[in-house]
């Protein structure tokens, strides 16, 4: 029996609204209040077992931390109007040395990163090959 692969995503929280110490507190948390179409369209394509880089953005501009998609997308019980959906993100474990988007910035061969594309996207996929440069980068065995 074969698995699937497994997909791999960034996720940005402002520290001041949601930070990576109250990820770890509540170890699985919804991924609620993203109100950007193509950013939805990102949180249902999420699996069971996807992993994401928390990021923090505004304040401190890092991937601090792996999280994994404990539940697919469902209907974002945050939201007054519309069909929006969130997914419940569980705690994998922090960077050992966080990663600042100045890094990511220069590093070329993350140049086409949707992070750096797309920078004001709240969750956006990343390749195979940018989560491991990624994992080496912030010191995280935990790559697979």
């Amino acid at each position: 029996m074969t698995t699937a692969p497994r997909g791999y995503w960034l996720i940005k929280s402002e520290l001041d609204a949601f930070s990576w110490d109250e990820q770890v507190t509540n170890d699985v948390e919804p991924w609620t209040g993203v109100r950007n179409h193509q950013a939805k369209k990102n949180l249902a394509a999420m699996k069971k077992g996807d992993r994401a880089f928390f990021y923090h953005s505004n304040v401190g501009r890092e991937i601090v931390g792996v999280v994994e998609v404990a539940r697919e997308a469902y209907p974002d019980p945050t939201a007054e109007s519309g069909a929006w959906v969130c997914v419940d993100v569980k705690t994998v474990a922090p960077m050992p040395r966080p990663i600042t988007l100045a890094e990511i910035k220069a590093t070329p061969a993350l140049t086409d990163l949707a992070l750096v594309r797309q920078s004001r996207l709240s969750v956006v996929p990343v390749s195979p090959e940018h989560w491991t440069i990624l994992c080496d980068m912030g010191g995280w065995g935990g790559c697979d």
